[in-house]
């Protein structure tokens, strides 16, 4: 089994020492080698030891943890944050697929974010595209709970290949395959994403994006029609006819009036 260096910074102590517990009993592949409470020990820690992954909480009094990962060549380490925050921070980590803890630290959750974060880490050493996409996501979710907006602009989509930045502008609609979701953008693309319909649904709560069946979502951006000749459809600007529920159909409607402003 390969092993990987850790340090924890984090300036709640019983925290941090609380999760370097839980990495020993339940995560043998991380080696913990250092904690520290502050920006400044945890850069202290960083040129005594060769470090793999930094395990970081995102708020922290004078410098917080993306004020520190901007003073550091965060190309070498994989990130994992920690965070309190709920709602807002909780959708800008899953827009951004960066590798994420909520506290209170579950043990099993915990095992389950450090091995996609050690899969992760090695698809970045191994592609330099991957990496790129990577350190854009971390500006990405910087700009995200820094704004007072809370709208998603950009998401990185898990592939099975790696991870692709989307605008969610360009995003017309999207489809459910199994566990799998289709997106379906503007330019006639195509994207399979390792996430289901319903992960997305929670990350893309603006007004454009409705969910007209169990499987499908759609940007209201780009809806010109609805028909109802042998079924409910919606109609897209790309020619697309998609199923609308019956069940959806007069929220649907609904939504339209409120919305036909931005309907061509």
């Amino acid at each position: 089994m390969k092993e990987y260096n850790a340090i924890i910074i984090d300036d709640e102590k019983n925290i941090s020492e609380a999760l370097s517990i839980l990495l020993s009993q339940y995560c043998p592949e991380i080696h913990v080698c250092g904690i520290a409470a502050s920006a400044s020990e945890g850069r202290k820690l960083l040129e005594i030891n060769l470090v793999d992954f930094i395990f970081l909480d995102i708020s922290m009094p004078k410098e917080d943890g993306f004020a520190f990962l901007r003073s550091i060549p965060s190309n070498n380490y994989g990130v994992i944050f920690a965070t309190a925050f709920q709602e807002h921070a909780l959708r800008a980590l899953k827009a951004n697929a960066v590798d994420y803890l909520m506290k209170p630290i579950n043990p099993f959750e915990l095992q389950e974010a450090v091995s996609k974060a050690i899969y992760n880490h090695e698809l970045r050493r191994r592609y330099s595209d991957i990496q790129e996409v990577y350190n854009q996501s971390l500006n990405n979710l910087n700009e995200h709970l820094q704004s007072k907006n809370n709208i998603v602009s950009k998401l990185t989509i898990p592939d099975k290949l790696g991870f692709r930045l989307v605008n969610v502008g360009e995003l017309m609609y999207l489809q459910a395959d199994d566990n799998y979701t289709i997106l379906l953008l503007t330019g006639d693309r195509k994207i399979t994403a390792t996430r289901t319909l319903g992960e997305f649904e929670k990350i893309l709560e603006s007004p454009e994006f409705f969910r007209i069946h169990k499987s499908t979502i759609i940007n209201l951006n780009f809806l010109v029609g609805y028909s109802s000749f042998q079924g409910n459809f919606a109609e897209l600007k790309d020619g697309s006819r998609l199923d609308i529920s019956r069940r959806k159909l007069p929220e649907f409607r609904e939504k339209v009036k409120h919305y036909s402003i931005s309907i061509d």
